[in-house]
């Protein structure tokens, strides 16, 4: 049995606070076989019914790249139009990704039509196919970190287009498009709170007891 001490639970709770959703990156290239290390720590996650559901598309060609940061400007400039006043222009001064920076960039999916597992454990919870990537995701994001290499989650897309640029089954479900490289600095903050867009809370906030 492995034993983690008292040392390794400190330094693992560091890990938590320093990891960051990263959108300035240097342009410094990642060491070759980096984002596949990565993708090997993320299927160590756990999954419902050990299903594997994720998919990963590392996106490398030019075009593609370039299609993705378009469909992120349109949609962009679409939420920016939902706010108004002082919020809008706090909105339109943030950055809210690195796709243009960041050397790595990866796709990540849910296939909803896998045989593996069997459909153990999500008949009444199918959605767990797409946690079960999240959690994949999040592993990679720590491991990442603890590399000092950043991780930005880009959410400001059109599924729809991002599965028609990069050309995957229809069964794939898009969860998240990540950039990855080496952060231009680091902060145990979260750049929006930073920014006062929004403070986060302690876990008080979100804890009740029945």
């Amino acid at each position: 049995m492995v034993a983690f001490d008292e040392a390794f639970r400190r330094q693992l709770h560091e890990l938590f606070v320093w990891r960051r959703d990263v959108r300035r990156f240097r342009t410094d290239s990642l060491p070759a076989g980096t984002i596949e290390r990565l993708i090997e720590i993320a299927c160590l996650s756990p999954s419902v019914g050990l299903s594997q559901p994720w998919r990963f598309v590392v996106v490398e060609d030019p075009a593609r790249r370039r299609a993705v940061i378009e469909d992120f400007k349109t949609c962009n400039a679409d939420a920016l139009r939902s706010y108004s006043g002082e919020r809008a222009a706090k909105y339109a001064a943030l950055k809210l990704s690195g796709l243009a920076e960041a050397p790595g960039h990866l796709a990540v999916f849910a296939d909803t039509s896998g045989a593996i597992g069997s459909g153990l454990g999500r008949a009444t919870m199918p959605e767990t196919i797409d946690y079960s990537v999240v959690a994949a995701i999040c592993s990679m994001w720590l491991a990442a970190r603890a590399e000092g290499i950043g991780l930005g989650w880009v959410s400001i897309l059109n599924p729809a287009r991002i599965h028609d640029i990069l050309d995957v089954p229809q069964s794939w479900k898009f969860i998240g498009y990540l950039c990855i490289g080496y952060p231009e600095a680091e902060c145990d903050r979260p750049e929006l709170e930073q920014a006062k867009w929004e403070s986060r809370r302690g876990s008080g906030d979100f804890t009740i007891r029945r």
